[in-house]
C-alpha cells in the first residue's frame, strides 16, 4: 500500500476529482505540501484555474496563482497519482431522492485510471455504507483490480462551508477512517499536513458517513423548529426576531434562526439519510417533517406577500416585485437549490411580475438553471413590494434610502425582509409597510 513518506518526498501524486467549492480549497492546500493532480470534467473551469482564477470565490485568486497544482480534464492524468480524493457532488433529483450519477461516473472514471497500491478517499456526503457498497463495486469493475489487496479505500467527509473565511478548511477538525487501520493513519498523515485543528479517527468509514450526513440533519431540524415557530408566531402577530432576542438571554438558549433553507448541505443531506433508513424498512418522523417545514417557506412567504398586497388594496395584476439575492446564501455566488426560487415561481403563479437582482450569481447560470433574468439594480423602479431575500453585505451596506428609490409610491411600499437585515422601527417611522420572518 502506499506510505506517506512517499508523498510527502513527492516520489507520488495527489489527485483531487472535482474542482468546486469542496474541492478546490482542498487541492489548494495539499498543494503546499504534496504534488497534486487537480482533475475536473469541466474544461472551463480547468481554464479559468490555470489562469488562476476563482469564480466560487473560495480561493482568492492572489492565493490561486501562487500554488503549483497541474489542471487538467483528461482523466488518463489520474494514473499519475496513487492518493485520489473525490469531492463530487451529491445532489437529489426531483423526487427527492440521492442522485449518485456524480459520485459513481466519478468512480467510474477513477477506477478506469486506478493503479496498483493506491488509495482512493471520498469526501462527498453520503448515507452510511455507500462508499463501500456502491463505490467499491465500482472501482473494482472498471479498474479489474481487488479492494482491500490491490488499492485501499477512505472517508473523510468535508466541512466546507461557501463564503464562511473564518471556518476555513484548515480550521475545522477533520474526520477520517480507512477500512483498515493502516489506511486510517495514512489519511490522518495526509490530512493532518494541512489541519490545524486537529485529526478525528472515527472507527469505521461507515460511522464517519453518519457523522457527516447528521451535521446538517441536526441544522436542518434547528431551522425547521424556528421557521415552525415563525408560522405560529406570525398568526400571533408577534415579531418571531424579538421573541428570539428575548429568549437567547438564556444562556443554553441555540441561536437558530428562521428563512429558506437551500444549498448543497442542509436542504439535501438529509433525504440521504431518510432514503437508507427507508430502505431499511424504518420510516423517519421527525426529519421528514423537518423538512416539509423548510420545503414549505418558500410558499408560505409568496403567499404572505400576496395577503399583504390585497390588504393594501393593490391591484395584482399590476403588481411589480423587486427581489434583492437569488443565491442559497448570502456573500457567495453559488445558486445549487436555492430556494429564492421557490419564493419567485410562486410569485409568478399569482400572475405578479418579478424582477430579481443579485450581484454575485452569474446570469448565465440563473438562465440555464433557473430560467431567470438577472436585471441590474437601476431597473428596479416602480416596485410595489421589495423582497430582501439574501443578506449579501452589499445590500447591508446600502443606506436606507436607496431602498425607497425602487417604490413606485415609498410610503405605499411594501417591504417583505426575509433575513431581518432592516431595522424594523426605522421602516415602520417611515410610513412603509414592514414584514419580516
Amino acid at each position: 500500500m502506499l506510505d506517506f513518506q512517499s508523498l510527502k518526498q513527492k516520489k507520488e501524486k495527489i489527485a483531487v476529482i472535482g474542482l468546486g467549492y469542496v474541492g478546490l480549497p482542498l487541492a489548494v492546500a495539499l498543494s503546499r505540501h504534496f504534488e497534486v493532480i487537480g482533475f475536473d470534467i469541466s474544461a472551463r473551469r480547468v481554464e479559468e484555474l490555470s489562469r488562476g482564477i476563482d469564480v466560487t470565490k473560495e480561493v482568492e485568486d492572489k492565493d490561486l496563482q501562487q500554488t503549483k497544482i497541474y489542471y487538467t480534464c483528461e482523466a488518463k492524468d489520474i494514473q499519475k497519482a496513487k492518493f485520489i480524493i473525490v469531492a463530487v457532488p451529491t445532489p437529489i433529483d426531483k423526487y427527492r431522492t440521492p442522485d449518485l450519477k456524480p459520485i459513481l461516473g466519478a468512480s467510474k472514471t477513477v477506477g478506469e485510471n486506478l493503479t496498483k497500491d493506491s488509495v482512493v478517499v471520498y469526501e462527498s456526503t453520503v448515507y452510511p455504507g455507500l462508499t463501500e457498497e456502491k463505490c467499491v463495486p465500482v472501482l473494482e469493475q472498471y479498474s479489474g483490480l481487488t479492494c482491500g489487496q490491490d488499492f485501499w479505500v477512505g472517508y473523510s467527509p468535508e466541512r466546507i462551508n461557501p463564503g464562511d473565511k473564518k471556518h476555513t478548511l484548515e480550521n475545522i477538525v477533520k474526520v477520517v477512517a480507512g477500512q483498515t487501520k493502516e489506511v486510517t493513519d495514512l489519511l490522518a498523515q495526509v490530512y493532518g499536513a494541512i489541519i490545524k485543528a486537529g485529526i478525528h479517527k472515527a472507527s469505521s468509514i461507515k460511522v464517519a458517513e453518519a457523522a457527516k450526513v447528521i451535521e446538517n440533519t441536526q441544522r436542518d431540524l434547528n431551522i425547521a423548529l424556528m421557521n415552525e415557530l415563525a408560522l405560529i408566531f406570525d398568526r400571533m402577530g408577534i415579531d418571531t426576531l424579538e421573541v428570539l432576542e428575548a429568549a437567547k438571554t438564556k444562556w443554553n438558549f441555540l441561536p437558530f434562526y428562521p428563512g429558506l433553507v437551500g444549498g448543497h448541505c442542509i436542504g439535501v443531506d438529509p433525504y440521504y439519510l431518510t432514503f437508507k433508513a427507508e430502505a431499511l424498512g424504518y420510516h423517519p418522523e421527525v426529519i421528514l417533517a423537518g423538512r416539509r417545514i423548510n420545503d414549505y417557506m418558500g410558499k408560505f412567504i409568496a403567499e404572505k406577500t400576496v395577503k399583504l398586497l390585497v390588504q393594501k388594496k393593490c391591484e395584482l395584476k399590476q403588481a411589480k416585485i423587486g427581489v434583492l439575492g437569488l443565491t442559497f446564501k448570502e456573500n457567495v455566488p453559488d445558486l445549487r437549490n436555492t430556494k429564492v426560487v421557490d419564493v419567485v415561481r410562486e410569485l409568478e403563479d399569482f400572475g405578479l411580475q418579478v424582477l430579481v437582482h443579485d450581484p454575485l450569481a452569474s446570469a448565465e447560470e440563473a438562465r440555464q438553471i433557473y430560467n431567470i433574468t438577472l436585471w441590474p439594480f437601476e431597473k428596479l423602479t416602480d416596485l410595489d413590494v421589495l423582497i430582501l431575500a439574501v443578506a449579501h453585505n452589499i445590500y447591508k451596506e446600502l443606506p436606507f434610502s436607496r431602498f425607497l428609490t425602487c417604490f413606485k409610491e415609498p410610503k405605499e411600499g411594501l417591504i417583505i425582509d426575509i433575513k431581518g437585515m432592516l431595522n424594523r422601527e426605522e421602516v415602520l417611522n417611515l410610513g412603509l409597510t414592514y414584514w419580516r420572518l
